[in-house]
C-alpha cells in the first residue's frame, strides 16, 4: 500500500512538474517588449547624487555602540556607495529630552534640574557620544522608550504631575492661550459608560475648560473618521483647580475615550518656584479618575491607576521638558557629534542634522548649531524635531514651536536651511481631529500656520519617512504598488500646499517600520531599486536609506531579520550582505555615479503587464555627466525572464536612438541570492554577486532581464 502511493505521488509530482513547464513556455513572452526613453531636453529631471541618495545612522545600543565605529564596520557601512548623510534624533520617540552635549547649564544649577541648555563651546574633549532624559512631567502612557516609563496622570501617585510644554503658553507664543489649547485624552480600550470625571489639579491649572467624549473610529490613529461632542455638562468657565469631581451628563454616554480641552490657564506656578517663568504657565494635573455616579451619588472611578504601562492609557498635547541629572536613559546611545562627523560616515559632504524641538528649549538647538559650526562641520539642512504626528502633536503646536526654534536658529546662522515635520512613514494624507473650519489635514493646516503669519519662507524642505507596508502583511504584488505610492504621497504633500520650490524629501526609508522577513528576501532589493527610481521621476529631492550600520539579525515577523545592508550575529560580526546590499551598489556604483555632478533622469515608459495588469517592467533612464546612458530595469515578474528592445527618442521630428557598441550589464536578482529561513542561523544561499557581462550592442538587440532581478545598462546611444 505505501509502495503504490508513494508511485502515485510520483507520478503526481511529475505531472505537475511538466504541468509547470508547459505553463512557463506558454507564459514566455513571443518577442521582445519595446522600453521607450522619451529624451526630449524639457523632460529631464536634473539631480546629483551626491545631494540625492543618502543613508542615515540612528540612535544605537550601548552594547554595540563602540562595534560601530571601529574601521572595519566603517569600510563595510560606506561600501554601500550611498553619498550623504542623514543624523537620525531618536529621543523625541521615546518622549525624552536630548543632551546633544553632556557639557551645560541647568536652570537650577544647585539641584542640578530644570531645563538643560547644551554648551556650545568645544571643549578639550570630543563629544563621542549622548544621552535622552526621561521626563517627570510626562503625560502619555506609549512611546518608543518601552515598559520603563508611564504617564503621571494615572499612575496612582498625587504627588507626580503632567505639564504642558511652556513654550506653548502665551508668554512665549506671544498668542492668547485659547488659540493654544492644550488637551487630555483618556482611552478606555473600550466603551465605557461614563457621566463623572474628577481632576486633581496641579499648578498652573485650567480655569476654562471642555470636556468631549469621541463619537467616531479610533480617535487617536484614525482621527479624521469621527468628532468631539462636548458632554451636556462638560464646560467649565472659572475653574479654580483643587481636586474638582464633575457630573458630565445626567445618564451615561458610551464611549471609549474622552478629552480634555484646556484654553485658560490660572498661570500660578508648580512646586519648582516662580524664579523661572516656565514654571508658571501652561496646565498640570495630578492625577485623573474618571467613571459614573451611583444612584445614590457616590462616584465609582473605572480608571486603574498604576505606574506603568497597565495603567489607564492616556494622550496628551504636549510635556513639559523640565527633567534633573538623575533621569539620564543609558541604555540607548545618540552618537556624539565630534564622533559623527569624524568617523568618515559623511563621506565629506554635508550632513543633514537634528535639532530635538518638543522636549527641549529653543536656546539649546541653537547652540547645538553654534558647536557645529565652531568646530567646522558643514551642514546641508536641519530637521526640526521627530515625528510630531506620531506624538498627536496637532499642526499648529508644532508650527508654534517650529517658528521659536527657527527663530533662535536663524540667530547663529540666517543661512540655515530648515525644515520638517519628518512624518511617520505614511502612504495617505495626515489626518488630525477638525478644527473650527473643519479642516483636517495636518500639514496642511500647517502650512497655512506659516503662511498666515508670513514666515513660510522658514520651511526650507519637507521630509518624511517611507516606510509602506505593515510587517506581517507583505506580498509580492506589493511590488507593483511602490511606485505608485512614492508617486502618490508626494502630489499629496504639493496638494497641501508645499509649494513648487520647497524640495520633498525622504529622510529615513525600508520595507516596513517593523522587522519582516521580507527585509532580507529579493524583494527587498526590487523594492529599494523602485522606490529610489520611482521617487526621483516624481520630483523627490532627497531619498535616504536606512540605516548605514549593521544590526543584529533578530525576530521579526514571519522570522527573522535586521534592517539595512548586512546579516550580523550579536557582536555585529557581519556574516554576509543582504538583498538590500546589492541594490544599493547597483543604484550607487553602476546606475549612477557619486562625485560625477548633475546627472539627468528622462521618462521610459514599459507596457508590459500580467494577467491581472500589474505593470512587470520599471524602468528609470539616466543620462550620466560623462555622456554615457544607464538604465535601471526591474522585473519584477518572480517567474519569468524577459526580453526587451530600447528606443531612445525625443519626440516629433527626432530620430530613434539606440544603444551602440559595449554596454555594461549588471544583474542582481532571484537567481543569485535566496534567504533560506532557519531562526537565528537564517541566511542567504546564494548571497551574490551580481553578474557582470558587456554586450555588443545595436539597433536590433534585445536584453534579458532575469526573473525577479534589478539590470542596469550602460553604454552610448546613436
Amino acid at each position: 500500500m505505501l509502495a503504490c502511493r508513494r508511485e502515485t505521488i510520483q507520478q503526481s509530482s511529475f505531472i505537475a512538474l511538466l504541468a509547470a513547464l508547459l505553463a512557463n513556455l506558454s507564459l514566455s513572452p513571443v518577442r521582445a517588449q519595446t522600453i521607450r526613453i522619451d529624451t526630449t531636453p524639457s523632460r529631464a529631471i536634473a539631480f546629483d547624487p551626491d545631494k540625492a541618495l543618502g543613508t542615515s545612522l540612528d540612535i544605537l545600543p550601548a552594547n554595540t555602540f563602540e562595534k560601530v565605529f571601529t574601521d572595519p564596520i566603517l569600510k563595510e557601512s560606506l561600501s554601500a556607495g550611498w553619498g550623504p548623510i542623514s543624523y537620525r534624533q531618536n529621543t523625541e520617540l521615546t518622549i525624552e529630552s536630548w543632551h546633544w552635549n553632556p557639557n551645560g547649564t541647568w536652570s537650577d544649577a544647585a539641584h542640578q534640574s530644570g531645563y538643560f541648555t547644551g554648551s556650545a563651546e568645544p571643549g578639550t574633549e570630543p563629544l563621542r557620544e549622548s544621552f535622552g532624559y526621561s521626563l517627570p512631567h510626562r503625560g502619555t502612557t506609549r512611546s518608543d522608550g518601552g515598559a520603563h516609563e508611564f504617564s503621571r496622570l494615572t499612575d496612582g501617585d498625587e504627588s507626580t504631575y503632567w505639564k504642558s510644554n511652556p513654550y506653548l503658553a502665551q508668554k512665549f507664543t506671544g498668542e492668547d492661550d485659547a488659540l493654544r489649547p492644550q488637551w487630555i485624552v483618556i482611552d478606555f480600550a473600550t466603551a465605557q459608560q461614563i457621566d463623572a470625571l474628577r481632576i486633581s489639579w496641579a499648578n498652573p491649572y485650567a480655569t476654562k475648560y471642555e470636556v468631549s467624549y469621541w463619537t467616531g473610529a479610533d480617535a487617536m490613529n484614525n482621527q479624521g473618521a469621527g468628532y468631539w461632542t462636548i458632554f451636556p455638562s462638560g464646560g467649565v468657565e472659572n475653574g479654580t483647580g483643587g481636586t474638582v469631581t464633575l457630573p458630565l451628563a445626567e445618564a451615561p454616554i458610551a464611549t471609549r475615550y474622552i478629552r480634555i480641552r484646556m484654553t485658560q490657564s490660572s498661570n500660578t506656578c508648580d512646586p519648582h518656584g516662580a524664579s523661572d517663568p516656565r514654571n508658571c504657565v501652561g496646565y498640570a494635573v495630578n492625577e485623573l479618575y474618571a467613571g459614573n455616579f451611583t444612584s445614590d451619588g457616590q462616584f465609582i472611578d473605572i480608571i486603574k491607576h498604576t505606574p506603568g504601562q497597565a495603567q489607564t492609557e492616556t494622550w496628551v498635547s504636549s510635556v513639559d521638558p523640565w527633567h534633573t541629572a538623575e533621569n539620564r536613559v543609558p541604555v540607548r546611545i545618540q552618537t556624539g557629534f565630534d564622533l559623527f562627523f569624524s568617523s568618515g560616515l559623511t563621506n565629506r559632504l554635508p550632513a543633514m542634522i537634528p535639532i530635538a524641538m518638543i522636549y527641549v528649549t529653543p536656546e539649546d538647538a541653537a547652540n547645538e548649531i553654534a558647536y557645529i559650526e565652531k568646530r567646522g562641520y558643514p551642514i546641508s539642512y536641519v530637521e526640526m524635531g521627530e515625528e510630531p504626528d506620531g506624538a498627536f502633536m496637532t499642526p499648529e503646536d508644532y508650527a508654534a514651536l517650529y517658528l521659536q526654534f527657527a527663530t533662535a536658529l536663524h540667530k547663529v546662522d540666517p543661512k540655515l536651511k530648515l525644515g520638517g515635520p519628518i512624518f511617520t512613514g505614511v502612504n495617505e494624507d495626515i489626518k488630525t481631529w477638525a478644527d473650527d473650519r473643519g479642516r483636517t489635514s495636518w500639514l496642511g493646516r500647517f502650512v497655512d500656520y506659516l503662511n498666515a503669519r508670513g514666515r513660510l519662507r522658514d520651511l526650507a524642505f519637507v521630509s518624511f519617512e517611507h516606510y509602506p507596508f505593515p510587517p506581517c502583511e507583505i506580498n509580492w504584488t506589493d511590488l507593483y504598488r511602490e511606485a505608485d505610492l512614492t508617486r502618490h504621497i508626494l502630489q499629496i504633500w504639493r496638494e497641501d500646499g508645499v509649494v513648487a520650490d520647497v524640495p520633498l524629501m525622504i529622510t529615513e526609508s525600508n520595507v516596513s517600520w517593523s522587522l519582516t522577513d521580507p527585509m532580507q528576501d529579493t524583494f527587498s532589493a526590487l523594492w529599494l531599486a523602485d522606490s529610489v527610481g520611482s521617487f526621483l521621476a516624481s520630483g523627490g529631492a532627497l531619498y535616504t536609506h536606512s540605516p548605514i550600520q549593521p544590526e543584529p539579525l533578530r525576530p521579526g515577523c514571519h522570522g527573522f531579520s535586521t534592517y539595512g545592508n548586512f546579516v550580523a550575529d550579536e557582536k555585529l560580526d557581519i556574516l554576509q550582505h543582504t538583498a538590500q546590499y546589492f541594490a544599493s551598489r547597483l543604484i550607487n556604483l553602476e546606475w549612477v555615479k557619486h562625485g560625477a555632478g548633475v546627472h539627468q533622469l528622462y521618462p521610459a515608459d514599459a507596457d508590459l503587464r500580467d494577467d491581472a495588469g500589474h505593470v512587470l517592467i520599471t524602468a528609470y533612464a539616466v543620462k550620466r555627466p560623462d555622456g554615457d546612458w544607464s538604465l535601471m530595469l526591474i522585473n519584477k515578474d518572480p517567474s519569468h525572464s524577459h526580453a526587451v528592445k530600447l528606443e531612445f527618442a525625443g519626440g516629433q521630428g527626432h530620430a530613434s536612438g539606440h544603444f551602440a557598441g559595449a554596454v555594461s550589464m549588471v544583474t542582481f536578482g532571484a537567481d543569485q541570492y535566496v534567504w533560506r529561513p532557519d531562526g537565528p542561523k537564517s541566511h542567504a544561499d546564494p548571497d551574490g554577486p551580481p553578474v557582470s557581462s558587456t554586450i555588443d550592442a545595436n539597433a536590433t538587440t534585445a536584453f534579458t532581464l532575469p526573473r525577479a532581478s534589478v539590470t542596469v545598462l550602460r553604454g552610448a546611444v546613436r
